[in-house]
């Protein structure tokens, strides 16, 4: 059973953000057949390297309403306390953040990591070093959101360029409800994604450890 969902994960349908990558790979390979025969095999790989990267498989939830699930798969490269991204106009007073890096293996689609309405997003551009460099999350490109919870609390969800990845999609709009593990956007090519949890809330992961986003339980919600 493990093998076949291994398959299934790797077959999984690609993000709707891939069609114009796909498209464009298959050009390349028509167009090879007509002027340059080698052109064709560059399109037919970078047509399958597309489909490999952008797949968007299913996730099966954990049956526990109040936590917090891994907004995107990776590996978790930080737990720390940090204050949330000075655009989204919130308290300086550091959270516990936890950072996940996405290498160009990882499944790149974003999830929400619990239900809530999306109060705010703010895009801010910025450079582009490395996703799994410290200075990440304070100097490259980002889009943030505010979730805020049945329970009064907020979480905030941060998207992060890197070193190739050079465009954020993110698909929802303010004052729209999300359920825990839904697809809310895509980053392209290499990136991170932190998760700021509300006080009181404890990581019940490591650092190192391997994210399964919308699986993975990260943390679970106080007080609810």
């Amino acid at each position: 059973m493990d093998i076949i969902e291994s398959i299934k994960s790797v077959l999984a349908p690609p993000h709707k953000a891939s069609y114009p990558f796909i498209l464009g790979g298959i050009a390349g390979a028509v167009l090879g057949l007509l002027l340059w025969h080698p052109l064709t095999w560059v399109g037919l790989l970078f047509t399958v390297f597309c489909l490999y990267f952008f797949r968007d498989p299913e996730r099966v939830l954990p049956p526990r309403a109040n936590a917090f699930v891994a907004p995107a798969d990776g590996l978790v490269v930080s737990i720390e306390r940090a204050a949330p991204p000075a655009e989204l106009g919130l308290s300086h007073e550091p959270r516990t953040r936890v950072a996940i890096f996405l290498s160009v293996l990882d499944v790149h689609v974003n999830r929400a990591p619990i239900g809530g309405v999306v109060r705010k997003i703010a895009y801010h551009p910025g450079k582009f070093f490395g996703a799994a460099d410290e200075k990440a999350s304070d100097e490259n490109e980002r889009n943030s959101l505010i979730l805020d919870l049945p329970g009064g609390q907020e979480v905030v969800v941060v998207q992060i360029a890197g070193l190739i990845a050079r465009r954020i999609l993110c698909d929802v709009r303010e004052g729209q409800s999300l359920g825990a593990g839904e697809r809310f956007g895509i980053i392209r090519f290499g990136s991170r994604t932190d998760l700021y949890l509300p006080e009181g809330c404890e990581p019940r992961v490591a650092v190192g450890q391997r994210m399964v986003g919308g699986e993975t339980v990260i943390a679970e919600l106080t007080g609810a």
